[in-house]
Formats: C-alpha cells, structure tokens, sequence
C-alpha cells in the first residue's frame, strides 16, 4: 500500500526533531496541536506508528509511557525511574551480544534493546539524606515529677441548724 506524504506527518516528524528528550506521543500531539488546532490526537497517533515502520523514528518502550526517538541507529537508553527522563546511554551498540544469543538459542537475531533504570544524578540531588546527628526543632521538655494528684476533693459537711 502506497502511503502519500502529508502535511500531518511532517508536522510530526518536525515536532520529533525539535525535541532531543525522547517525548511522549501526548508531548508530541501538545507540540503538533499549537501548531495545527485541527490535527487529532489519532492522526498523530497513527504518523507516528507510520514513521517508526518507516524507519523514521524509532519507538522507545520504557514504563509508563511509549517514548520516539529522532535516532535510529542502534542504541541504548537509560531511564529514571523518579522524573521518567530517558536519555541516550553513552555505551556503544554490542553486536556480539546478538551472536551469542543467537548460537545458544538458535534464533536469528535481528537487534537488541537494552534501557538501564536508574535515579538520574538530579533526583539524587534532590533525595532526602539522613542526618549525621539529630537535630532538635524544640528544646526537650522539662522531666517534671509525677505526684499523684487526687481526682477530686471531700467537701466538709457546714452543720445547719433547723
């Protein structure tokens, strides 16, 4: 089936290629959708399927939500498992990963994906450590001696004359 190139479909090839943050199809539906009121979120849906088979894009499967990626060649991604950010890993693509599996399973192997999950370095910046000593918001109340305190007290009885 011949699949004609349209306006729709490069607006979200464009809206990839401004983006170097791996986005979300909503993200991407956001960008497209300022800049045409009238694409739907299915129309960007279906070019974005349309250009990863194209070779494009390429989809990212990582928890949560799908992620495109304007890169194509093979390579890792590591994803942050706080702020959800996925980034390109800085490991070269190991195609021997690829024979081996394929000589001890018998599969023809085509490609492998690999994401590292992980806390990225700003969510570790922003995690909350222990402090080393405690650190007191009050002073510590007073130790006051306990002394038993009667619950109530035995009125004397005024004598009345009748």
């Amino acid at each position: 089936m011949i699949r004609r190139d349209t306006k729709q479909r490069h607006l979200v090839l464009n809206a990839v290629r401004a983006r170097c943050d791996h986005p979300t199809a909503d993200q991407i539906y956001d960008d497209v959708h300022k800049l045409n009121a009238r694409i739907s979120r299915g129309t960007v849906y279906r070019n974005l399927n349309f250009l990863c088979e194209e070779g494009a894009i390429c989809h990212v499967r990582v928890p949560g939500a799908d992620r495109y990626d304007l890169r194509t060649d093979l390579h890792y991604h590591m994803f942050c498992i706080i702020c959800k950010k996925v980034i390109d890993a800085p490991y070269p693509y190991k195609t021997f990963l690829d024979d081996e599996i394929a000589k001890k399973t018998g599969y023809k192997i085509s490609r492998h994906r690999l994401i590292f999950e992980g806390i990225c370095p700003t969510c570790q910046s922003n995690e909350i450590h222990p402090l080393t000593e405690p650190v007191f918001v009050r002073p510590p109340a007073q130790q006051i001696p306990l002394r038993p305190v009667p619950a109530f007290t035995e009125k004397k009885k005024s004598s009345r004359k009748k």
